[in-house]
């Protein structure tokens, strides 16, 4: 062998392929400002719309007078609901089965709900002309409160929904019922009660938040009268499925309808749904003939776009005295808003909270739902969760710490002792899904052995003993929060939107020189696809990482796709890209045999290309195949190396991590410090752990931000008081943590390369860990559970309470 030959390990590092910490190809345009985002975009004549909004939180509108805003400078049209009754677009269909308004039909029914369209030569004009566009209003009484929305005497919000005592998702029980949702076996639930030693029942409320992604919401659309085609640039995290509903709604051809998904500025479930900004974009082009821009500003996306959580969770377990979960009851209210506008597979109203089981082996449980609206922001979007699952790992995981201190139990050893056990794999659960994977006794030792569990606890004893003698003010509190979550949405036997099936998919286009391009149905709004993308296509077809192109967002030359949300871009394109990329290297072989002269089983795999068993000097470069197949494929093959895969899952995964969060917290200020947070994920196969590692430091900064102190507040007249950035908790580098991560590795065993996901998991397992620290370091002062999020002045208010003041 020549000595220049490249070893075995510098060709496969050449590839930079899975578990290579390759650098982020995204950042070289985003450090130099070069980004293309919705805003940079400015086409010939463009024109620009913003929204009348209403002041009330529920309110008949009596009139609405655009004379003066039309004598505006740049005023070029005012557009009502009238306006769009002409075309039937006053009223648009939600991804959860309801209907929702575009402009106010007749009603407001939350603060900042969309009134009436200004359109405009500038974004000034059109601020000028919302200005002067006067609207009588007739002030109606406002339902702020979930518990109170279903009163006997609570005032009808949906008028339009007035006689029906049916739903999308089955029966209403009051004129402001949405739906209910019941799952699992009552009875023996029910009689699992019964026979408990110990229960525990506690309401556990996860407030109203916001994902306030770093780019609001935005689009431009340019209607082409002569071809009779409407462009759609836009902050879409699923441009596809917005496609479709705009030919829904507009009855526009689909294959007229072009949608671009640019670079986009985080999205977090913010992204997902259509927002009356893009129907009147729409409208307002399809009128003027011109292009027409919509950018909300922050106060807007805060209190007007989908809101998430909002969950209160009545959740009691039964368990033996020695510790063991003989069963779960929860029943969830549900605040959806003034319409159900949730981004839910549409068997499932509300989301996948029925993972809500847990990592815990439950005999039996029983859920019930009631989705119910209110004067608020309409949505429930997947903000860092798979549908739901964040509210009930919330729930879940504060359940087993109140348990824990019921039993007067450790809660790691409460959770030790009840994980459902790596042969009960794969695991079906009492709620209705199937685990695919997970070693969860492993993951917690190791974090409990990394952190040194035991000697933290001796640590809290001995600073609760200063306490009581007076001798320190803080406390001391361990988050313990062990998740499992349900991603990667997802199998067409059970996860559709709009009865679209939740596949995804890829196409795979190699050149002759060996180099290529994936086009991908996904759409990355920060989490790296094109570096991440082209590694999985490196290690299946061996052609360097840096040679593959990717390529998301466009509905012209993807693939059709259900797009990037609750985590299932790796479990589900990135299997789709996997399946294509082995299509690809299916027919390299046919060709390498060809030109080998030997039978397509004679060859083998190495690295980058195939060899003739026991002859490894008689190979075939994938590089060379390439060339190949544009000049010399076998007789009767197509030329061309290209493949295309459509990936509709057998199962969704489960990914699962092991958090501890240690706080003290000062209690005559309220004012906490976290010194240690520690998390261990475990997502499957690691494709790049440098972006996994920056996922999870985003997640638990988010995590971080929702515990201790974001929240979306109304008062009692349906104003919203945390409308801003001033208001509305955005931890920056100051208040930030410092996250330790770490990992164990469960392949999912249906997953073509054995991914899971991570995306989503550190929010879904960092919340509780925040939470259950600062219960933890409350716990021995008498209470039970304390409401988040765990602000200085809620914490100090706990102590008020608990009568540690003299």
């Amino acid at each position: 062998m020549n000595d220049m030959t490249p070893t075995r390990e510098q060709r496969e590092a050449k590839l930079e392929g899975m578990g290579c910490k390759r650098k982020r190809v995204e950042d070289i345009r985003f450090t130099q400002g070069k980004g293309n985002y919705v805003d940079d975009l400015k086409l010939p004549g463009m024109l620009h719309g913003d929204f009348v909004r209403s002041p009330h939180a529920h309110a008949r509108v009596k009139s609405i007078n655009s004379e003066e805003a039309l004598k505006v400078p740049g005023v070029l049209a005012v557009i009502t609901a009238e306006t769009l009754k002409t075309v039937n677009l006053a009223w648009m269909p939600t991804l959860a089965g309801d209907v929702q308004m575009v402009l106010a039909d007749g009603k407001v029914l939350f603060q900042n709900q969309e009134v009436a369209f200004v359109v405009a030569t500038d974004r000034y004009a059109a601020d000028d002309g919302i200005n002067k566009v006067v609207v009588e209003y007739e002030p109606l009484p406002v339902v702020i409160d979930p518990f109170k929305a279903m009163d006997a005497d609570a005032p009808v919000l949906r008028e339009d929904l007035a006689g029906k005592t049916t739903g999308a998702h089955g029966p209403r029980k009051h004129h402001n019922h949405v739906f209910e949702w019941t799952v699992g076996d009552k009875d023996l639930t029910d009689a699992a009660f019964r026979k408990a030693d110990v229960t525990i029942k506690e309401m556990l409320s996860y407030h109203r938040t916001h994902p306030s992604p770093l780019e609001t919401c935005q689009c431009v659309c340019s209607f082409d009268k002569i071809r009779g085609e409407l462009s759609i640039w836009g902050t879409f995290q699923a441009p596809h499925v917005i496609r479709t509903v705009v030919a829904l709604i507009a009855k526009i051809p689909e294959h007229k309808i072009h949608v671009i998904s640019p670079d986009i500025g985080g999205g977090f479930g913010n992204k997902v749904g259509a927002y009356p900004g893009y129907i009147c974009a729409a409208v307002a082009s399809i009128v003027t003939g011109k292009p027409v821009k919509w950018v909300e500003d922050r106060i807007e996306n805060l209190t007007a776009t989908s809101f998430a959580r909002d969950y209160h969770m009545t959740t009691e377990i039964a368990a033996t005295k020695e510790g063991k979960v003989t069963g779960l009851r929860v029943h969830v209210l549900a605040d959806h808003g003034a319409f159900d506008a949730c981004a839910d597979p549409s068997k499932w109203p509300a989301g996948f909270f029925n993972i809500v089981t847990g990592s815990y082996d439950f005999p039996v449980a029983h859920l019930s739902v009631d989705g119910i609206y209110t004067n608020k922001a309409p949505g429930g979007v997947a903000y860092r969760c798979s549908f739901r699952v964040t509210e009930a790992a919330y729930c879940i995981e504060r359940g087993m710490d109140i348990l824990a201190q019921k039993l007067g139990m450790d809660p790691a050893e409460l959770r030790l002792k009840n994980f459902i056990k790596p042969e009960q794999f794969p695991y079906h659960s009492a709620l209705g899904w199937e685990y695919d994977s997970g070693d969860y006794h492993t993951a917690m030792k190791k974090m409990m052995e990394s952190v040194d569990y035991a000697g933290l606890r001796k640590e809290q004893a001995l600073l609760r003993e200063a306490f009581k003698r007076g001798e320190t003010r803080e406390i001391m509190g361990l988050g313990v929060s062990f998740f499992t979550e349900i991603v990667g949405a997802g199998p067409s036997k059970n996860c559709d939107i709009l009865g679209i099936a939740m596949f995804d998919s890829c196409e795979i286009r190699m050149h002759p020189t060996g180099a290529g391009i994936a086009r991908v149905g996904s759409k990355s709004q920060g989490q790296g696809h094109e570096t991440t993308w082209a590694q999985i296509i490196a290690t299946e077809i061996g052609i360097p990482a840096d040679d593959i192109m990717v390529e998301e967002g466009n509905t012209d030359t993807a693939p059709y796709g259900l797009g990037t949300y609750g985590s299932r871009s790796t479990p589900v394109a990135g299997a789709a890209i996997a399946m294509a990329a082995r299509k690809i290297k299916a027919k390299a072989q046919m060709i390498a045999a060809y030109k080998l002269e030997v039978h397509e089983g004679d060859l083998e795999w190495d690295i980058d290309g195939f060899r003739v068993k026991g002859l490894p000097e008689k190979s075939m470069s994938m590089k060379d195949i390439c060339w190949a197949a544009y000049n010399s494929v076998p007789p009767g093959m197509e030329p061309g190396l290209e493949a295309v895969s459509y990936y509709d899952p057998p199962n969704m995964t489960y990914p699962f991590g092991a958090y501890i969060c240690v706080m003290n917290i000062d209690v005559d200020t309220g004012v906490y410090k976290i010194r240690r947070f520690y998390a261990l994920d475990d997502c499957g196969t690691r494709i790049n752990p440098m972006i996994i590692e920056g996922q999870v430091h985003g997640g638990l900064t988010e995590a971080f931000a929702i515990a201790m102190g974001q929240e979306i507040r109304y008062d009692d007249e349906g104003n919203v008081v945390t409308g801003s950035f001033m208001d509305f908790f955005m931890p920056t580098a100051v208040e930030t943590p410092h996250w330790e991560t770490d990992f164990t590795v469960t392949p999912s065993p249906h997953h073509p390369i054995g991914a899971k996901g991570v995306g989503e998991s550190p929010n879904v397992g960092g919340v509780p860990a925040f939470s259950n620290a600062v219960n933890d370091a409350f716990s021995f002062l008498g209470s039970t559970h304390i409401q988040m999020p765990h602000d200085y002045w809620r914490n100090w208010r706990a102590a008020k309470d608990l009568g540690v003041f003299a």
